[in-house]
């Protein structure tokens, strides 16, 4: 995703003004309405009820509902954006519901970047202050209503609970009851926000919202959607990059009962059945042939052999500090590049939307990342006005940047256009996997140099896809992909020296996108392997190494000193066994960690250990905090050990879990996270975790057995007995 610094933010005027339409409701204690036994119809949320903003509307029973701007992909927005609000608003959390908010840009686009977008570990970080300023807007006008009605300042009013009370009098009056009255109020110009030290529900442990009905099957996903009549299809899409369909036999499929009808797009082919069986076997039986196209022949090797080529070219300057020439004219030199490789998203729901077309109207049932562009692109697919195009979002089965795209929703709108009932189009977890929108592959050549034991000077160049030119232009600048040099620009350490550039580098035919962790990946990743080459060039220890050059970058240090002492580093260790580290300030959140692993003769990793110690400033909810900490880890440490997409004709190679492996229960080590207390504004925590495993992970290989690799996923081969290291 994209730096904070790039687009627009939410006006006061946006926050105060707006009606909402209809969405699904989650409340603390009933399972989201994402299914539906009838297409859902627009509502008007608002009547009868306090709606001082797009964000909160109050009956006259006190029943409170919370509109999520953000969505819920189990990360646990929903119920940190909750306590938010709810904080500022005093709002009893008994009686608080929350609705996801319609596709508007104009009320709900993110702050940071002016779209309806969820993603950039940036959910809490950008709406931490927007948010709280609706919560206390809200609970502003509701003081004022009840003074009104005592006749006395609304300064000697108080709230809590959803409650006004006025001290010197005993009195006391619930929100439900002021909800009328407060609705004619005038919104205060200056609000006056909470002192943390008085929050009840933000840093509390509280527990998630959508846990029990996931735990008991109630929650209900895009792939869960259910409308009458509806039917079901599956899609093949040509298995080259680029191809089409050619020529389409479908009498076979045709014979298959349940199958209802085949249709052919530009490059895929569909086959809609009363059940998935149907049109699974029904697509089996036709007989396609595929018009390859210019890509046929194109292989992972032509593709690094491209990147490498343009990573010897100059690249445009993102960030240039001090004299880089002289610095590097002295000292001890290094050089080196680091290489990642494509890898797909693999969510456990496979991609999929539910679409019904009608001659003037076309509703959506998916969960996705991006509501708005979803919403906007599948009126162009469907030859409709915006307005007529309704998108129900749900609760997302993991989205890791896969569900920023619409590319799904396009595909079924063309296929539901075909038939005039709803079509659910699921993809397979092979079609998933094989047509992605893939993390892009780079390449960071990094060259250095050492006086007295520190880095004098630093020259970073990342070579590859520009995600951000093609997802969000405007904010490509200058030539410069501010996703790509992401953790490269904003590097931790005080270098007197400093070059970073960035070479746009587009991997014929593959489509690249946004992955979790985005463009802090590769150079969290490249930054901290080289900063243990150059602490092993210096003579010195990788903990302390960094610590002389963290003086000015006390958050950093302080994580970095505690994990050290919570892992037991420098604590001797057997033949084989190493530690590694890794710091990073990706996302606005700081965090040092190390990893423990053990590597035996031939090559095998087990993990022995994780310590990770994360200041995000005011953690909302630890518990959280923790959670996707832990996840982000396995995550990025799953890409380390397996990840790779490859390429061979054309075509991807991997299909399935048996070849994109997963880390399994076994595999996973003793994971500790420390929270530290902090006042500052949150960070980012969702994406954290999943930069900060791989380089600690191949930094504890290097400490283990001296072999310096430079590449993901891990080459066993490379790290057995005997290997020159």
């Amino acid at each position: 995703m994209i730096a904070d610094k790039t687009l627009s933010s939410v006006s006061r005027r946006a926050l105060l003004t707006g009606g909402v339409a209809t969405g699904f409701l989650l409340a603390f204690h009933l399972p989201l309405r994402a299914a539906v036994n009838e297409p859902v119809q627009p509502r008007d949320a608002t009547d009868g009820k306090f709606a001082p903003n797009a964000f909160i509307r109050i009956d006259e029973t006190g029943h409170t509902v919370l509109i999520m701007p953000q969505v819920e992909m189990g990360q646990g927005t929903y119920t940190s954006i909750s306590a938010v609000l709810a904080e500022e608003l005093d709002a009893d959390w008994a009686k608080v519901e929350v609705q996801h908010a319609p596709p508007n840009d104009k009320l709900y686009g993110n702050p940071t970047f002016g779209l309806q977008v969820t993603g950039n570990s940036n959910s809490i970080r950008a709406w931490w202050t927007p948010l709280r300023k609706a919560g206390a807007t809200a609970r502003a006008m509701l003081v004022q209503a009840a003074a009104a009605e005592w006749q006395v300042e609304p300064a000697s009013c108080t709230a809590s609970k959803g409650e006004v009370t006025h001290a010197a009098s005993g009195r006391k009056l619930a929100y439900g009851a002021l909800a009328q009255a407060a609705q004619g109020q005038t919104p205060p110009k200056d609000v006056v926000l909470k002192d943390p030290k008085d929050f009840v529900y933000i840093g509390q442990p509280l527990k998630r919202l959508d846990t029990p009905d996931k735990v008991n099957g109630k929650t209900v996903y895009g792939i869960d959607a259910i409308l009458p009549g509806m039917k079901i299809a599956t899609v093949a899409t040509c298995p080259v990059f680029g191809g089409k369909v050619g020529k389409v036999d479908d009498s076979a499929a045709m014979k298959v009962p349940g199958v209802r009808k085949v249709v052919v797009l530009d490059d895929t082919v569909a086959v809609i059945g009363d059940h998935m069986w149907a049109a699974k076997k029904g697509l089996e039986a036709v007989k396609i042939e595929w018009n390859e196209g210019p890509h046929a022949k194109l292989t992972t090797k032509d593709i690094w052999q491209d990147l490498r080529a343009a990573s010897a070219k100059d690249g445009a300057v993102a960030k240039s500090t001090g004299d880089i020439a002289k610095g590097l004219a002295s000292g001890d030199k290094f050089e080196a590049a680091y290489e990642l490789p494509f890898l797909a998203h693999a969510s456990m729901e496979p991609i999929n939307a539910t679409v019904h077309v009608k001659p003037d109207s076309c509703e959506i049932w998916t969960g996705t990342q991006i509501m708005t562009r979803v919403q906007s692109e599948a009126a162009k697919a469907a030859g409709l006005p915006v307005d007529k195009v309704i998108v129900n979002n749900h609760l997302l089965g993991g989205g890791f940047g896969r569900k920023l795209e619409p590319d799904m929703v396009i595909t079924a709108v063309k296929i539901a256009k075909q038939v005039d009932y709803p079509i659910k189009v699921i993809w397979t977890r092979e079609e998933d996997i094989q047509h992605d929108v893939y993390r892009p592959v780079y390449r960071d050549q990094i060259t250095a140099s050492l006086v007295d034991g520190k880095v004098a000077a630093w020259k970073y160049k990342v070579a590859g896809s520009a995600v951000v030119a093609r997802w969000l232009p405007p904010a490509f600048q200058k030539g410069i992909d501010i996703d790509a040099v992401d953790a490269a620009v904003d590097a931790p350490y005080d270098f007197a020296n400093f070059h970073v550039e960035y070479v746009r580098a587009e991997p014929p035919a593959v489509p690249t996108g946004f992955w979790r962790g985005v463009g802090p990946n590769n150079n969290v990743f490249a930054v901290e392997c080289a900063m243990d080459e150059l602490a092993r060039k210096a003579g010195k220890d990788p903990v302390e190494f960094r610590r002389s050059m963290l003086t000015k970058n006390p958050r950093m240090l302080a994580v970095l000193n505690h994990a050290a002492e919570k892992a037991g580093w420098g604590q001797p260790l057997p033949a084989r066994v190493g530690r590694g580290v890794c710091v990073q300030p990706s996302f606005e959140t700081f965090i040092a960690t190390i990893v423990e692993a053990e590597i035996d003769d031939i090559g095998e990793i087990a993990l022995r250990r994780v310590t990770s110690v994360v200041d995000t400033g005011i953690a909302v909810n630890p518990d959280t905090v923790k959670a996707q900490i832990e996840g982000g880890l396995i995550f990025g440490l799953t890409a380390a050990l397996y990840g790779e997409i490859t390429i061979e004709k054309g075509r991807v190679q991997q299909s399935n879990f048996h070849d994109y492996r997963m880390m399994r229960i076994n595999e996973t080590p003793k994971i500790e996270v420390i929270v530290v207390k902090s006042g500052e504004a949150p960070g980012g925590i969702g994406e954290a975790g999943v930069n900060a495993g791989p380089p600690a992970l191949r930094n504890a290989i290097y400490a283990a057995t001296g072999v310096a690799l430079r590449r993901l996923p891990i080459d066993r081969k490379a790290l057995a007995v005997g290997k020159k290291a």
